[in-house]
């Protein structure tokens, strides 16, 4: 069976007018990687284009979509993993050309720039965030700070209403569909993350799990979903785990994801207050500790 599952995912797969999936179906991870590929005419744009290790797969599904690399003007990076940006020495060695441009909010550039990186480093915001394809075709920029780095953002296609989400509505599981998959029943489902379906695995339960690892807070997870709420996106391409399509499957992810409130940090405290001046001085001055290691 994961056989069959890989060979159906060997090529790359076109999700909507000129937007292909060039990932891989890794039968040993938990984390799925979805690099994209935008074809418009003769000119390209990869969007979180995989870390060094998938390269060669990533190029491969590449090439054979027909995209001449001189054509790839750009790559795009929602924020700054190694999982998106490792292969950026390999990008550039390849197709080649000085006039590359490298896409990102100037937060990720800090980080961005320690992969030795050669091309220009292009910030969201000298570009009015937006990236303008020779056809008018327009890719928009939404900044979802803190979800999960400072830097990122989201990218919507005008042309396709097409919405690349990067880490938001991920998820972790080695039971993957490229496309997200709900039964009936998980609808109303009231027992979750136990299925009484007797489901091997829950895919509610691996996006709520992964945005309570990955994501910093609650209060930074709901900012997002609120600024993606204004987008009129038809379908959502995560970096991380299945393509969302149905309007049904929106609705329940954002109500899960926007009600819950143990994702990252709050789930390891609820503290609000700031240090006292006492426990400082207690700390610091009244224990005595000699600091100067006489």
């Amino acid at each position: 069976m994961k056989k069959e599952k890989t060979e159906q995912y060997e090529s790359a797969i076109e999700v909507a007018d000129g937007i292909y999936w060039i990932g891989f179906y890794d039968v040993d991870s938990g984390l799925h990687c979805n690099p994209y590929l935008i074809v418009d005419h003769d000119e390209a744009v990869v969007i979180d284009g995989g870390s060094r290790p998938d390269f060669p797969t990533v190029m491969m599904k590449i090439l054979r979509t027909g995209v001449a690399l001189p054509g790839i003007k750009a790559l795009i990076y929602q924020h700054y993993d190694p999982d998106l940006c490792g292969s950026i020495p390999n990008f550039e060695a390849l197709i080649g050309q000085p006039g590359l441009k490298i896409i990102s909010d100037a937060a990720n550039h800090m980080f961005i720039r320690h992969y030795a990186v050669k091309s220009h480093l292009v910030s969201l915001e000298s570009i009015g965030h937006e990236y303008r394809f020779k056809s008018g075709r327009v890719l928009r920029f939404v900044n979802t700070p803190y979800s999960h780095s400072p830097g990122s953002f989201v990218t919507f296609d005008t042309r396709t209403n097409v919405l690349f989400s990067s880490d938001l509505f991920g998820s972790y599981g080695s039971q993957w569909e490229l496309f997200f998959k709900l039964d009936a029943y998980c609808i109303e489902c009231n027992t979750f993350p136990v299925c009484p379906n007797k489901k091997t695995y829950c895919p509610l339960y691996n996006i709520l799990r992964f945005h309570q690892h990955i994501m910093t807070s609650a209060k930074a997870l709901r900012h997002s979903l609120k600024q993606i709420l204004k987008i009129p996106f038809m379908k959502i391409l995560p970096q991380h785990g299945s393509i969302i399509s149905q309007p049904n499957d929106f609705v329940l992810l954002f109500k899960l994801l926007g009600n819950a409130d143990d994702i990252g940090i709050d789930a390891i405290t609820t503290e609000k207050s700031g240090l006292s001046h006492e426990d400082i001085q207690i700390r610091f001055v009244d224990r005595g500790d000699n600091f100067n290691g006489n």
